[in-house]
């Protein structure tokens, strides 16, 4: 939102205004269960120190010996990873969650046991104070008068995910889109982006959008006539970039074609498409998207090979749910007698387990009132501070989107991506495995499509085929590039053999 000047990044698998509006949706409840925590918080504090023992200062002691409750609640949710929703769905343990942060070990053991003793201190300590005949009763009951909106907004987020988000109905209800008119011309823009066949880019962060670089490689090769090849040029049209993509798409097509007909691999709905990536140049509004544009820009860019707009080929494979996508971008050019090859593999990890949470909640049906009551209970201290930090930043969010009115700033690339943003950061073995068979079977595709536009023109296939080679390991090595050796896949060594005229391992 701070920055309307920035385009989308590629959108792979997911609709981006849904979860735009959604978003909206959920700061504007926080915002609301803030509002009304600050409004109990205020009488807590002044109840509080009007209640203070004659003769003395007017210290509010039970509301501030709550609120440090409530900070350190909130405090050991933020160490361990977990934002600052105010409706916390993960269902890993404090402990585990301090692990997988990265957190000290002692941070990690003292955390989980020390947050629940503080809370239990300050209402042992409450009723023992009552038990003397302290009139503490603003101690007890403003508490309890807290949990209330936190009830009452884990009620409304868990009656959304499961009447709107659920697998069943999410795709049978109309498409939600932001209803405020600067949310709507943002989203008007997002519609025009996410799927179109060109990005604006910045050359400092290619491939937003894309997941992580999975081994990407590239050669160049001279290209030489064959002995006893016709060169007479007369039958043979010109070997462009173009040339050589035309024969790599059909057999991706036929890969798909025989995945589907044969098994249920995800194979079966590889996906192939052109793209070009454009530097950033104009404002964002001025860009164009139409049909007619995009077709231009790919058929300049295919053979230009040039440093700014960029040609690929892009496969893409959708695992696991869409939740692990592989990319390929494949570029290729041919100029001054030589043949470039640029392969560049992505993957998107899944999405993070707290995510996934909504599938739970949504298949858990109704709420039972009472033990719905006692999660918002003991969730209330960290969630009513969550609530203000996420109001908090909200607003100073809004106040610098005014102030740096970006509508008007400087042109610029995509900076992150949603899907990226909610990624896992490692997959399973299993998913690995994917990964790398989808990748090595759509390189094989890649390198015969290659090899075959060499030899219907005319050129020598040998240094190709020594160039690449493809072993039961699954490693590509690469040689003669730039005198030096590129050896990929686990265990891989290469080593540059002088005067060999290649790598080895």
């Amino acid at each position: 939102m701070e920055h309307e000047e920035r385009p989308i990044a590629p959108s792979l698998g997911v609709d981006v205004v849904p979860v735009l509006t959604h978003a909206l949706r959920a700061r504007g409840q926080d915002t609301l269960t803030a509002l009304l925590l600050l409004v109990l918080w205020t009488g807590f504090f002044a109840v509080d120190m009007a209640s203070a023992p004659e003769g003395g200062p007017p210290v509010p002691i039970w509301s501030t010996a709550y609120a440090v409750v409530c900070f350190v609640h909130w405090s050991a949710h933020a160490a361990a990873g977990r934002g600052s929703a105010a409706y916390v769905v993960d269902k890993r343990t404090l402990r585990q969650a301090l692990r997988g942060s990265g957190s000290p070990r002692a941070l990690s053991v003292l955390l989980p046991v020390g947050v629940p003793a503080l809370t239990l201190a300050y209402w042992v300590f409450t009723f023992w104070s009552l038990s003397q005949g302290v009139n503490n009763w603003v101690g007890i009951i403003f508490p309890l008068l807290l949990a209330v909106p936190v009830w009452m907004h884990r009620a409304r987020v868990a009656a959304v995910m499961r009447a709107e988000l659920g697998q069943e109905t999410f795709a049978h209800l109309p498409r939600p889109f932001p209803t405020s008119t600067y949310h709507r011309r943002i989203a008007q823009a997002i519609d025009r982006e996410q799927y179109a066949g060109l990005t604006i880019y910045d050359p400092s962060r290619p491939f937003i959008g894309m997941g992580l670089p999975y081994e990407p490689w590239s050669f160049a090769l001279e290209l030489k006539r064959r002995k006893g090849a016709d060169t007479s040029g007369g039958s043979l049209a010109p070997f462009t970039g173009r040339t050589i993509v035309e024969l790599i798409r059909p057999r991706l097509e036929a890969l798909r074609q025989a995945a589907a007909a044969t098994s249920r691999d995800r194979l079966k709905d590889l996906e192939i498409e052109e793209f070009v990536y454009l530097p950033v140049g104009p404002q964002r509004p001025q860009v164009a998207y139409d049909d007619h544009t995009v077709r231009r820009h790919l058929a300049e860019s295919v053979n230009e090979g040039g440093e700014a707009r960029r040609y690929f080929l892009r496969v893409r494979v959708g695992a696991w749910d869409e939740q692990v996508v592989v990319s390929v971008l494949v570029r290729v050019h041919t100029q001054g007698g030589m043949l470039v090859l640029e392969v560049v593999p992505h993957v998107l990890t899944p999405i993070r387990p707290e995510f996934r949470a909504v599938d739970v909640i949504a298949a858990r049906g109704e709420e039972d009132l009472l033990r719905d009551g006692v999660r918002a209970f003991l969730t209330a201290p960290a969630a009513g501070f969550a609530a203000a930090v996420s109001t908090v930043r909200s607003a100073v969010s809004g106040f610098r989107t005014w102030l740096a009115d970006p509508r008007r700033a400087v042109p610029d690339g995509p900076a992150d991506s949603v899907r990226e943003l909610a990624a896992a950061k490692e997959v399973s073995l299993f998913q690995e495995m994917d990964v790398s068979r989808y990748v090595k079977t759509v390189q094989d595709r890649i390198a015969s499509g290659v090899r075959d536009a060499l030899r219907s023109q005319g050129y020598e296939t040998d240094q190709f085929e020594q160039q690449i080679v493809q072993i039961s390991e699954g490693g590509i090595y690469i040689g003669a590039m730039s005198g030096g050796a590129v050896a990929q896949g686990a265990g891989a060594e290469a080593k540059h053999l002088t005067g060999s005229g290649g790598g080895g391992r």
